[in-house]
């Protein structure tokens, strides 16, 4: 079906942050699928875990235990102290599965109409649960009517929600992106997360964190929050947590993990021994190789290299991001610049109409980190 505009490239090969075409042109990779290839593509360790297990065992569903799965829990729940795990395949299910979670831990306490605070440019996927709670007009035009139950505020104004909680008593959680990523690659200020900690405490609600593209260790830490010093009672994952094989997770912590029952969710495919063994690789590797520390220092260094290249360039109005989540935002809308870079040999993205965003592997190493920088600037300062 005609839903993407793709660009006049096919890829078929990949090694760490490059690809080659089908005509042997090579590219260099700032996108890593959209927050996905991590550790870069086809890592060996990735290849031989995925080649080995699918030559065991690829399925056999939820109605039985899956020890990798178990596994994945386990690690995923010691790394970020909530104890809880659903598994599912994308982004969008991990966060249809909190939405549900926390309508039922409304009604569980009596409110009838349980209502989550979403925030304006947000973006949770395009399931009608994810796209109604998006801060995005264009993925909800046309999908009319959407659902109710979902309460709208500023991202990064806290005052916005403490008004909602005086005159909405139906509120049962709030779900925020630490780091809005299809909104145009957008920080917040740094006490925003505990800010947003402290209501929910106040007010009983749980605090819902989609970390499907901040998460596993795009932000310098395993988990963006931690960069905030909060523990939040759901966050959701995907992206980066597979390398590319499809699998998202929804983490709870002791009062969220306890809502659901047998029955009250389930995915056929969710959390099969191929796609854990996939995740329980990616966090391997990440660990091994000190990727996280890597996403750190190379992110600081490329902000500082575009300031220092675009910061006085009339038409760029901002340059920000955490980690390797960056965004160059321009005073007009730049589309173009992408099939600009694909001719140059680059791939990366523009969101919000305005925002070049780069979100490049987690393993990339200083000359390729350099080469974005010189390449992007290069191609702002013509456009």
């Amino acid at each position: 079906m005609n839903t993407y505009m793709r660009l006049p490239v096919t890829f078929v090969k990949g090694r760490g942050v490059w690809l080659w075409d089908d005509q042997g042109r090579k590219y260099l990779d700032a996108l890593a699928g959209i927050a996905v290839c991590s550790i870069g593509h086809c890592h060996p360790k990735l290849v031989q875990a995925i080649s080995e297990q699918a030559g065991m065992l690829i399925h056999t569903s939820n109605l039985y235990h899956i020890d990798k799965q178990e596994k994945l829990a386990k690690k995923l729940a010691m790394l970020s102290g909530l104890n809880k795990a659903f598994f599912c395949n994308s982004g969008a299910e991990a966060n249809e599965t909190a939405i549900k979670l926390a309508r039922l831990y409304g009604h569980n306490k009596g409110v009838d109409l349980p209502t989550i605070i979403v925030m304006e440019q947000s973006f949770h996927g395009r399931t009608m649960a994810t796209l109604t709670a998006s801060g995005n007009r264009k993925v909800q035009a046309g999908f009319e009517p959407l659902l109710t139950g979902f309460a709208r505020v500023p991202f990064n104004d806290l005052e916005a929600i403490e008004q909602v909680a005086v005159h909405n008593k139906n509120v049962v959680a709030i779900l925020v992106e630490p780091y809005q990523g299809e909104g145009g690659v957008n920080v917040p200020q740094e006490n925003y997360l505990k800010g947003l900690r402290q209501i929910c405490d106040k007010n009983g609600w749980l605090l819902m964190l989609d970390e499907v593209q901040c998460g596993i260790g795009r932000s310098g830490k395993w988990f963006a929050f931690q960069n905030s010093e909060i523990i939040p009672d759901v966050i959701t994952l995907a992206k980066g947590l597979g390398s590319g094989v499809p699998i998202g997770a929804c983490l709870a912590g002791n009062i969220a993990g306890e809502v659901f029952k047998p029955g009250n969710h389930a995915s056929t495919f969710g959390g099969n021994p191929l796609a854990c063994s996939a995740a329980i690789t990616t966090l391997d590797v990440i660990e091994e190789e000190g990727l996280m520390f890597n996403a750190l220092e190379k992110g600081n260094f490329m902000r500082k290299s575009f300031q220092a290249q675009l910061g006085n360039v009339d038409n760029v109005t901002q340059i920000r991001g955490q980690g390797l989540m960056i965004g160059i935002e321009l005073s007009k809308p730049c589309g173009d610049l992408v099939k600009n870079a694909l001719k140059q040999g680059l791939l990366l993205n523009v969101t919000s109409d305005k925002v070049v965003r780069l979100l490049p592997s987690l393993a990339i190493n200083q000359n390729e980190t350099e080469q974005i920088v010189n390449m992007v600037s290069t191609l702002i300062k013509e456009f």
